[in-house]
């Protein structure tokens, strides 16, 4: 009777949590689509741009050198040791699925952004497409993918704490550096959080399966 319980229990868990991802990367998906919905014919900025941008330069403007730092965390030389550090954690751990998933998952997502949403998006800034933005991508999907993955609610807190005033910096930067809209980064967060939720359900379902089974 307690194994049936603790089956049953397991699966309703499980079951909440399937929801609870679906209504995420719905909700995700939407803001993603839904915001080229509004950009002009020449994709540039909205007035929801003007708005979020105008306080930034009006304060920051004299100060160049501070967008420039708060954009290092959104920056590759930052963010790939950063995923080699979370796979080898889980790989000394002996969670060698997890470790592999850790690898994967948010290059695949860059890749996704770089060759098929930019594309489909088609927002020309300077001389790139600039929606969704591909460091918020970057950034976004790291953390992401380690807060699927890790089992310690303490971790994941404080690294989506972390991940959150990272982002909240490198966003001010790239808007002051005219790098980036406010609607780019937007919508990488909001398409980052969604690949990132369906590939790592993807990736980790047969070993969920294999548990709710025990």
């Amino acid at each position: 009777m307690t194994i049936v319980v603790g089956v049953i229990t397991a699966r309703q868990v499980l079951d909440s949590q399937a929801a609870l991802r679906l209504v995420v990367v719905a909700l995700c998906v939407a803001v993603a689509v839904g915001l080229p919905l509004a950009f002009p014919h020449d994709g540039g900025p909205t007035d929801v741009d003007r708005d979020i941008a105008a306080p930034i330069h009006t304060a920051l403007d004299s100060h160049p050198g501070v967008y420039r730092a708060l954009v290092i965390p959104s920056n590759g030389y930052i963010l790939i040791p950063l995923l080699l550090a979370a796979a080898c954690w889980f790989a000394y751990r002996g969670e060698w699925w997890r470790a592999a998933t850790m690898l994967v998952v948010p290059e695949l997502a860059v890749a996704i952004n770089t060759w098929l949403l930019k594309p489909l998006w088609d927002r020309p800034l300077h001389d790139y497409l600039a929606y969704p933005s591909g460091h918020t991508v970057h950034l976004v999907a790291i953390a992401t993918t380690f807060a699927l993955l890790v089992d310690s609610a303490r971790a994941r807190a404080v690294v989506l704490t972390l991940a959150a005033v990272a982002l909240f910096g490198a966003a001010v930067g790239m808007i002051g550096l005219g790098y980036h809209l406010p609607t780019d980064i937007v919508g990488g967060t909001a398409a980052a959080i969604a690949m990132v939720t369906v590939l790592c359900w993807a990736a980790l379902r047969p070993s969920v399966r294999a548990r709710s089974r025990h």
